[in-house]
This record gives C-alpha cells, sequence and structure tokens, in this order.
C-alpha cells in the first residue's frame, strides 16, 4: 500500500497539483482503500492508473478479482469502510468486469466545481 500513496502523491505532484493538498490527500486515501480492497479480496497483485483530464482526476485499481464491491455501512461494519469513504468523497466511482478480472474507479474535480456544484478553492 505504502508504495501506491507514494506513486499517487509523486504523480499527482508532478502533474502540479502540490498546492492542492486536499485533493492529493483524498487521492492517496481513496487509492489506498481500493488497493487494500484488491489484495483482500481478489489476492492478486493490483495495477493501478491514473488520468487527468477536462477537470476530473480518474483512479483506477484492476485486478483478477471477479467479485463486485459492496459499499457497506461504516457505523456497522468492521471492516469495509473503504467504498463507504469513495462513495462519500468521490464525485463517481464504479467498477466494470473485464475478462482477466474487474477494475474498480474514481474521479475527483481537479478544478470547477466540487461535488456539491460549488468552486473549488483556488478557482477563478
Amino acid at each position: 500500500m505504502r508504495e501506491a500513496r507514494a506513486e499517487v502523491r509523486e504523480q499527482l505532484e508532478g502533474w502540479g497539483f502540490a498546492a492542492r493538498g486536499d485533493l492529493v490527500d483524498t487521492a492517496v486515501l481513496l487509492v489506498s482503500e481500493l488497493a487494500t480492497n484488491a489484495l483482500l479480496h481478489s489476492a492478486s497483485r493490483f495495477t493501478l492508473t491514473l488520468s487527468a483530464a477536462h477537470g476530473v482526476l480518474r483512479c483506477e485499481v484492476a485486478d483478477s478479482g471477479h467479485r463486485a464491491p459492496q459499499v457497506l455501512d461504516a457505523g456497522v461494519a468492521e471492516s469495509g469502510r473503504g467504498l463507504f469513504l469513495v462513495e462519500a468523497l468521490a464525485l463517481r466511482w464504479g467498477c466494470h468486469q473485464g475478462g482477466t478480472g474487474k477494475t474498480v474507479w474514481f474521479e475527483l474535480g481537479i478544478r470547477g466545481t466540487d461535488r456539491r456544484g460549488g468552486r473549488l478553492p483556488g478557482d477563478p
């Protein structure tokens, strides 16, 4: 997990988002949750893909598992809070199945508006 978190932080800072610590911290947290799920539930390695375009940061974690992720109630479950956080903090998220496994993804706004429709800090 440490490597995934470091990779996300390094890439986002390399893309010029260092001043947007909230964005970087949120992306790092959510990628960590998805990577943990990949390791726990698929017992396989995972692939991390990041892209940024049109005001959206998209993070994808692909693994060889075929079980679709489920959001659990954060107040009741002993584990499984990761997707609860993803659902709460991401603009959108989802999962798509492929022949060799699944990819769980989320998107965060990087300019323009946040998930509630307001301006993001630092935007004109």
